[in-house]
């Protein structure tokens, strides 16, 4: 199983390093999109932490409606996922919603659970927020999603500070040394689209057994 891992993570660290196609326009000031050396190795080492626990804070503004949540848990296994919000916005209550790419099945406070092949279209039926849930499994990682174009913007000093993809613009606002044997993960990110901000705050993660 370790071997079948590994080489995913070499096949999907050279799709990572690859060049992308989307449309380039100027640069912000102080960015480069020349990624760092270092890069490729970092990117495949993000790439393999694939089994974590992660807690925070979810806030989302969109001009229908705004709210937070916190993040009680977020379980990630492979491709397979549960997140556990609290939200008093819109009486959610304690949501929860586990899946796959592909796949959503979305738990209300009030024990009715929502099953749909269109993750987005579901969570945004049933909460009234459009949140990219299969990108948003990447971008937590500081990795663009492997599933269409993108383009990756580093300060200066070689950090990544924002991926340009699918339509959204997610910006890394801070960075700690969460887990020792990995690089420097995301601590808060935000991610724009049009009219439409979603903010992560991670407080804390943790890697899970395989």
């Amino acid at each position: 199983m370790s071997l079948i891992r590994s080489l995913a993570a070499a096949a999907l660290a050279a799709t990572l390093g690859a060049c992308t196609s989307i449309q380039v326009g100027p640069l912000p000031e102080g960015m480069t999109d020349q990624p760092p050396a270092e890069w490729a190795a970092r990117s495949a080492r993000l790439a393999q932490l694939d089994q974590w626990e992660l807690s925070g804070k979810l806030a989302v503004r969109q001009p229908s409606d705004s709210g937070t949540a916190i993040i009680n848990h977020w379980i990630q296994d492979g491709e397979a996922y549960d997140l556990a919000l609290s939200s008093s916005f819109l009486g959610m209550g304690s949501t929860t919603l586990r899946g796959v790419p592909g796949f959503i099945e979305l738990t209300l406070a009030n024990g009715e659970t929502y099953r749909s092949s269109e993750p987005e279209a579901l969570v945004a039926a049933a909460t009234g927020w459009q949140l990219p849930l299969d990108d948003l499994v990447w971008w937590i990682r500081g990795l663009p999603s492997p599933a269409s174009d993108y383009r990756l913007l580093f300060e200066e000093q070689g950090r990544l500070a924002m991926i340009r993809q699918a339509g959204w613009e997610i910006r890394y606002d801070r960075w700690q040394p969460f887990l020792a044997d990995y690089p420097e993960l995301p601590a808060r990110i935000t991610a724009l689209k049009d009219d439409k901000r979603v903010r992560v705050v991670i407080s804390d993660w943790q890697e899970q057994a395989p």
